[in-house]
């Protein structure tokens, strides 16, 4: 019976106990990683709370301001860079141990009241503010710069150092590829020209401008799809026929007719090798293109094919004869 009455009375205490310790309040500690920084240091504050398993607690967001009171209503200057989770690093029945870590930034010189960190505790019928016991400040230093020790020096003068062969040899190298590549070509393309009867200077002579007939007749064709008279642009049409003809006349004859009157023409032509019937065609299409320009005349159509016939016809039956050199046959009975 005693025996019995022993366990009874254990019981009773361990329960008291365990109700006791659900029923007491968390308990909260916290330490800065240094208490000491420069202007860019990091700083980590660590927040410890041991609890119950069935308490509910809640971390705060921490927003801190400098202690002195010039600076009270400024901007704070530390800012939690990186909120971290809360992690449990013990666990022994029903006892908890959490760890909270906060990572800041430094941004500016003074001293800081951080006072002391805090968690919502959240109980069966109780919601309340717990307080670790430690109050932290953070003294942020800057780094001071005595003028009078300091000497103003001028730049350094740029080093000399010798000359070494090898840090040119590649360029050295490819330079001279390139040139014996180079020479070559132009060696190949000598031999090419040369083995045509040609040098090669010709490669570099400008094109020459194609003769004054070609130049004509392209005109003469782009004037025609563009159907002026057939727009009732007479004036423009035949203004086109009169500047080709004379620019014509400029470069096959050396008139200068683009500066000359009709009748200056005629006279200038008459010393020129050109039949006769070319030459009524030609002036007729000048002295019907002045009456349209100046009298403001309205040829019929067929008299503006006509004149486009008479102007195409005149650069064609006046362009030089290209002389089309004849081989000579080689002889049927040759004697082998």
């Amino acid at each position: 019976m005693k025996t019995l009455r022993q366990i009874a009375i254990m019981a009773v205490l361990v329960l008291v106990g365990a109700v006791a310790v659900a029923q007491s309040s968390p308990k909260i500690t916290s330490h800065l990683s240094a208490d000491t920084v420069m202007i860019g240091d990091r700083v980590t504050l660590t927040v410890e709370v041991e609890k119950d398993m069935m308490q509910n607690i809640i971390f705060p967001i921490f927003d801190f301001k400098q202690a002195d009171e010039e600076r009270a209503q400024s901007e704070p200057s530390i800012e939690v860079i990186t909120d971290f989770a809360p992690d449990t690093i013990a666990l022994e029945g029903r006892k908890q141990h959490i760890r909270k870590r906060y990572e800041m930034a430094v941004y500016d010189e003074g001293i800081y009241d951080m006072g002391r960190a805090q968690v919502l505790y959240i109980g069966k019928n109780i919601v309340d503010t717990l307080y670790a016991e430690q109050e932290h400040k953070l003294v942020v230093k800057t780094f001071q710069i005595d003028s009078t020790m300091t000497t103003v020096r001028d730049l350094k003068p740029q080093m000399t150092l010798s000359f070494r062969f090898g840090e040119v040899s590649g360029y050295v190298g490819i330079s001279l590829a390139v040139v014996l590549l180079i020479a070559g070509v132009l060696y190949l393309l000598v031999r090419y020209l040369h083995s045509r009867g040609k040098h090669i200077s010709t490669l570099f002579r400008p094109t020459p401008p194609p003769p004054p007939h070609i130049v004509a007749i392209e005109a003469l064709e782009k004037l025609r799809n563009e159907k002026l008279w057939q727009n009732n642009k007479h004036k423009l049409y035949y203004s086109g026929l009169s500047d080709i003809l004379r620019t014509y006349l400029a470069g096959r004859f050396e008139v200068g007719a683009m500066e000359m009157t009709t009748d200056e023409i005629a006279e200038a032509l008459r010393v020129v090798d050109i039949e006769q019937k070319s030459k009524m065609d030609l002036l007729s299409v000048l002295r019907d293109a002045d009456l349209v320009k100046f009298a403001k005349a309205t040829p019929e159509a067929n008299d503006n094919e006509l004149a486009y016939d008479k102007a195409f016809y005149f650069v064609e039956n006046t362009k030089p004869v290209e002389v089309v050199e004849e081989e000579d046959e080689p002889t049927k009975n040759e004697v082998r």
